[in-house]
């Protein structure tokens, strides 16, 4: 091998090495794109998470609420026994007994309360 050889060879080497160097910046470059992509995914993830949360619990507090409104606790059907019993359960007459009748404050009681 003479002279001229070598030296093509280390130069042909010297030139594929700095091709390698120019992919492997460009690599770097896209893995920082890569990693600030993924960082920016990843928090916008965690506030969507956050929120979701947030309309979950406030869904659930809402359903609460709800079923507590519309559905009458085991006091007010004890309240409509006692009145199909015969009894007063209004604030005027509470206790007493009524008369084969119904009244108007005991019934709108029960009204209020559906």
């Amino acid at each position: 091998m003479n002279r001229r050889e070598v030296f093509e060879q280390v130069s042909d080497m010297e030139k594929r090495i700095g091709e390698l160097y120019e992919q492997l910046g460009d690599l770097k470059d896209h893995l920082g794109n890569l990693l600030e992509e993924n960082h920016r995914l990843a928090m916008e993830n965690h506030h969507l998470r956050n929120r979701l949360e947030e309309n979950e619990t406030s869904d659930e507090e809402k359903r609460n609420d709800q079923a507590t409104n519309e559905i009458p606790g085991e006091g007010y059907d004890n309240l409509a026994r006692l009145y199909e019993e015969g009894f007063h359960i209004c604030n005027v007459h509470f206790g007493s007994p009524r008369q084969d009748e119904d009244c108007l404050f005991c019934l709108l009681f029960l009204n209020k309360n559906k």
